[in-house]
């Protein structure tokens, strides 16, 4: 079956949005949307696996809207919205939880890592995650969607689900006259290694909203001189800059800082050692303050004046719901037939 080139991607409202959010998926989403159909979602259903206050999470939903928008993606080429609009998602998340297999889902990194000795007590939403993200994939048949590193597993499980659902269903979807490829095996786009930020603090550690330092990351709202100030006290070790990527082996914060230049100028670390090769920390932070101000001002400044307006995002937000909601359905009322419901 030839299913349409759709692109689906979602990310948390479960803190403020930071460099390696906009780096490794935000700034990626804005070319694919000239290339596929593109769903961009926020998804707050995930959000909730662990404890967020009502008011912080309806706050933290528009600014991931916005910060989409900000960066350039324009909600009438892409599908803006949020999870929670779209009903079908837990409907098919539903049908998916009975489909997957508990072991797998114990067998998740990530689960394991957010859990870890406490995993009896952590939320059933949290160890059933990977089966709502491939509900948020699958509903629209994506063909690609754009992951980290850390969400390859999850995407892999995606594959399994769907090819688990086409296997049981083989018989149901051929009455239904569907083809027996009803969910496609949904290919991963991998971000490169220059789009995966680390700590500012701790070179060892991936940029997080959950760091309890709030030196170790840039917000997307942080203004000219917060991001200045927090590349400038960033940790770094008494060395020079090697002429060589060879050279920043072993050097964690040394290769981060590298990594965020060559991402924000769209260079290679080798193009970036090559003009900085042999300089001290002390004119190669204030170049890279001088580039993260650049590249990140505009985008700041325009989150800042959309969150302003929380009608207008509201609207965005209400306007894709709608948008992925006929495509949702279309989807879901085919499922309800292929596993036997009556409706």
């Amino acid at each position: 079956m030839a299913f349409t080139q759709r692109v689906f991607s979602g990310i948390q409202p479960s803190g403020d949005l930071h460099l390696g959010n906009y780096l490794g998926a935000i700034r990626r989403f804005v070319p694919l949307q000239d290339q596929y159909d593109c769903l961009y979602c926020v998804v707050d259903m995930h959000a909730i696996t662990v404890w967020q206050e009502p008011n912080d999470l309806r706050r933290a939903t528009r600014e991931v809207a916005a910060a989409y928008i900000a960066a350039g993606v324009d909600p009438n080429k892409a599908i803006v919205f949020n999870q929670s609009q779209v009903i079908e998602h837990a409907e098919l998340a539903w049908v998916f939880n009975c489909i997957a297999r508990i072991g797998w889902m114990y067998r998740m990194t990530q689960f394991k890592d957010k859990a870890g000795k406490n995993s009896e007590n952590v939320s059933l939403g949290l160890l059933a995650y990977p089966s709502l993200m491939a509900a948020d994939i699958l509903l629209y048949k994506a063909t690609h969607v754009p992951v980290g590193d850390d969400q390859k597993q999850h995407l892999e499980l995606t594959r399994d689900i769907a090819q688990k659902f086409n296997n049981d269903y083989a018989a149901s979807i051929a009455e239904q006259g569907l083809d027996a490829e009803y969910f496609p095996i949904t290919e991963p786009m991998i971000a490169g290694p220059a789009t995966r930020i680390m700590s500012l603090r701790d070179g060892t550690k991936k940029m997080s909203k959950s760091d309890p330092s709030d030196q170790s990351r840039i917000s997307l709202l942080d203004d000219a001189d917060g991001i200045a100030k927090k590349i400038k006290r960033a940790t770094t070790d008494p060395e020079a800059l090697p002429s060589e990527v060879e050279g920043l082996k072993g050097r964690a914060e040394a290769d981060n800082l590298v990594g965020i230049y060559a991402a924000l100028s769209d260079k290679t670390k080798a193009e970036v050692l090559k003009e900085f090769g042999g300089q001290g920390w002390g004119v190669f932070k204030p170049a890279l303050a001088d580039l993260a101000v650049a590249t990140l001002g505009p985008v700041s400044s325009e989150m800042k004046r959309l969150v302003s307006d929380p009608a207008t995002i509201d609207g965005i937000l209400r306007d894709g719901a709608d948008r992925a909601r006929a495509l949702a359905e279309t989807t879901m009322a085919e499922v309800r037939k292929i596993v036997g419901f009556i409706r």
